[in-house]
């Protein structure tokens, strides 16, 4: 089996794979530096950990075993640190902590777990507690990720799900790789080992897909069902909608729920529901209807390309502000202009 693997390492595929995942995401705009710094890492523990099995399965090399077994307690920390950026004004402290429980687990390790079996079961129940704390963390909903991006939020919660998947396929096939070692079914490891590393391999060229067509940035918006609404929710409504028409904030594509929020004096929690429940909209749908009517407004005047409009207005990407244009008004950026300078020529 090693010279299977020496012949295609699939260990080293990952390896270069997960590093060029950790490059794109090093230089992304999330808006957290923190974010990127903390998803940046985790696929650099990836590639490390990727290379050492590469090393040891297709090379024999086994000196960094010990090592190879314990990096992984730093995965899902790491993955919820980078989540956990956007619900904060401060992480280090977390980090410290989640990063620090790693740590000490590493260094009591050769006394308190001296059976790599138990070490790998520590690692296994690891992935479990952290893809358990992203679920609970998406179950908050986007308004918990207050310092996210109006537009990014709903995207970041889809990630975290994927997240969460991915730390309990990681708990599954390390457990599966630790008890066939254990009984000395060596085969059957090699056989998850490979297979875990084609669809490894896979969800990274996925990852890297995304990121790259993303731009540096992330745009997305849902609409929410409208609920009932009451005179404080369409009075507090009613003050953002002067403030952001007034001082033009939805020009600002780093603005944030949190930070909306913080300008009105209220907690970010109550701006949201006040929206959903006199709109119908979450905060992201609501605010792009403020650039979607600049846009359209600009169209009108004919001064200005459509990719100029669109980055006046506060749009990141083409496809997000052509699908929300024609959402919005039923016709394209285009077909608009074209409307609104026959409708001109015909006063």
């Amino acid at each position: 089996m090693q010279g299977d693997l020496a012949v295609f390492p699939l260990p080293m595929l990952t390896v270069l794979l997960s590093a060029v995942a950790a490059g794109l995401l090093w230089r992304m705009d999330l808006g957290r530096v923190a974010a990127t710094r903390f998803f940046a890492a985790f696929f650099l523990v990836l590639a490390l950990g990727s290379f050492m099995v590469g090393l040891r399965f297709g090379y024999g090399v086994d000196t960094l075993v010990p090592v190879q077994r314990a990096l992984p307690l730093f995965a899902g920390p790491l993955l919820w640190l980078g989540f956990a950026s956007f619900t904060r004004d401060r992480i280090a402290d977390l980090a410290l902590w989640h990063l620090g429980a790693a740590v000490s687990i590493i260094a009591v390790a050769p006394w308190v777990f001296p059976d790599l079996l138990d070490l790998d079961l520590v690692v296994g129940a690891s992935y479990v507690v952290y893809a358990a704390a992203l679920l609970w963390m998406w179950s908050r909903g986007a308004n918990h990720l207050s310092h996210a991006r109006m537009g990014d939020a709903v995207l970041l919660r889809r990630w975290m799900l994927a997240g969460a998947g991915l730390l309990l396929v990681f708990a599954l096939a390390d457990t599966a790789i630790a008890l066939s070692f254990a009984a000395r079914r060596s085969g059957d490891a090699m056989a998850v080992i490979s297979a875990g590393a084609v669809v490894m391999a896979f969800g990274l060229i996925a990852v890297i897909v995304a990121v790259s067509k993303g731009g540096g940035r992330m745009t997305t918006q849902v609409t929410v069902a409208k609920t009932t609404s009451d005179p404080e929710a369409e009075a507090l409504e009613a003050r953002a909608r002067t403030l952001l028409t007034e001082r033009r904030l939805f020009l600002d594509t780093d603005l944030t729920v949190d930070r909306l929020a913080k300008r009105l004096t209220v907690p970010s929690r109550a701006l949201s529901l006040a929206i959903n429940q006199t709109k119908g909209v979450n905060v992201s749908q609501y605010l792009n209807d403020f650039r979607l009517d600049h846009a359209a407004g600009l169209l009108a005047e004919g001064q200005s390309s459509v990719a100029e409009v669109m980055e006046q207005s506060g749009f990141l990407t083409r496809s997000n502000f052509y699908r929300e244009f024609q959402r919005r008004f039923g016709v394209t950026p285009a077909a608009y202009r074209e409307a609104a300078k026959a409708a001109q020529s015909g006063i």
